[in-house]
């Protein structure tokens, strides 16, 4: 087999984990998996509510503009499944609802925050250069 050829597009054994090309065919791996939930803009949102405090799923809900009850339940539940939120639910009537960073959730809102700076650092570059980009492509 040539070198840098996996077996299969599913083949996870043996790869260079800073070949950014296995993101894109690995999709039965951890890495991909992780990657399409953090890159997903209702879960980010959910992480950075999370990380000020517990909410109640009616209070997310009003706070994260445009997402609808359906997509914000299955985000919460991907979140949860993949050990980032706790759900806790309480014997009342009616029946309460909490939901929370873990502290494996904590760690990813960390690493988050650290790209919202960058992004926020690099602003006026990340501009200039679409700028850049638009007036030559406007030209061709």
């Amino acid at each position: 087999m040539e070198d840098g050829t996996f077996e299969s597009p599913g083949y996870c054994d043996e790869t260079d984990d800073d070949d950014a090309r296995q993101w894109d065919t690995r999709s039965d791996c951890t890495v991909r998996k992780v990657l399409d939930r953090v890159a997903d803009k209702w879960s980010v949102l959910v992480i950075a509510y999370l990380a000020e405090r517990g909410h109640r799923f009616a209070e997310l809900w009003r706070r994260i503009d445009g997402v609808s009850r359906r997509v914000l339940t299955a985000s919460l539940r991907r979140l949860e499944r993949d050990g980032l939120v706790l759900r806790t639910v309480h014997a009342t009537v009616p029946p309460r609802v909490d939901y929370e960073l873990t502290p494996l959730g904590r760690t990813l809102h960390e690493t988050l925050r650290s790209l919202a700076t960058w992004a926020d650092e690099h602003e006026e570059e990340v501009n200039a250069a679409r700028a850049a980009f638009d007036a030559r492509a406007g030209a061709a």
